[in-house]
């Protein structure tokens, strides 16, 4: 299944897998490299603490939860996407509109669930602590998909600007005069940075995270992590500045209020 996120500290600790999902850890991470599933299963013994996303296993898809683990635990993301809203950026009327797109014919208890764990991963952002550094390139065709009719999208783009103000988040825009840049070839995908020792050194390797339709690929070899790195470095350079991005924003919100 395609995921509708568009889809996240202190440390890796913070991840919150406990015993209870240890032993299922290697089978629900398809296609992570066994370092990174090994470490997930050394966090499992070093802590009990259960995520909030736990409480809602039920509606989360398998092995998604640990991408949402490690989103919780990242210190830094730098997400590239082509289509769609990133999840941590959506409103709650985009994130119903795509769930049920998706979903179709699901129950409306459901369809509540599946929006509140968009939204609970929101505060990422915005909490007085360690608050997550987010830097975002949309293409510009996402604002201009009416995703849930012209009011939804209007809040939707309205949400974005309020987010772009934030001192932790750079959010910027690929115009269609672009043209063809590197993200056109690589697809969406999202680099998860982790906090630094007292050393100086990441607590854990930088991971590049990529939503397939069938399952989710994990990388975090440093050739690997570099290549995907410098993409998001020249596809940040095909993008308008902040400033331009956010006024760009605006102007689509607003064309879509006429």
């Amino acid at each position: 299944m395609v995921s509708t996120d568009g889809e996240g500290p202190a440390s890796l600790a913070a991840v919150g897998v406990d015993d209870s999902v240890s032993a299922q850890l290697a089978e629900q991470v398809d296609g992570a490299p066994a370092d990174l599933t090994e470490a997930l299963m050394g966090l499992a013994k070093e802590t009990k603490a259960r995520g909030w996303w736990q409480a809602y296993g039920d509606v989360i898809p398998e092995g998604f939860d640990v991408y949402i683990g490690l989103k919780e635990a990242a210190s830094q993301l730098s997400w590239y996407e082509q289509e769609l809203v990133p999840g941590i950026l959506q409103t709650g009327d985009y994130a119903r509109t795509l769930i049920d797109a998706d979903n179709p014919g699901m129950d409306q208890e459901e369809m509540s669930r599946r929006v509140q764990v968009r939204m609970a991963r929101q505060p990422l952002i915005r909490r007085n602590t360690a608050p997550l550094e987010l830097h975002v390139t949309l293409n510009e065709s996402i604002l201009r998909r009416p995703v849930g009719g012209a009011r939804v999208m209007a809040g939707q783009l309205d949400q974005l600007v309020q987010d772009s103000e934030l001192p932790n988040v750079s959010l910027r825009v690929i115009p269609f005069s672009a043209g063809v840049h590197p993200g056109v070839m690589s697809g969406p995908f999202v680099i998860l940075r982790f906090p630094v020792n007292g050393d100086g050194r990441e607590s854990e390797p930088a991971t590049v995270y990529k939503d397939g339709f069938t399952g989710a690929l994990y990388l975090d070899k440093p050739p690997e992590v570099e290549r995907y790195a410098q993409a998001f470095g020249r596809i940040r350079d095909a993008c308008l500045d902040e400033d331009a991005s956010r006024s760009l924003i605006q102007q689509a919100a607003e064309e879509l209020r006429k």
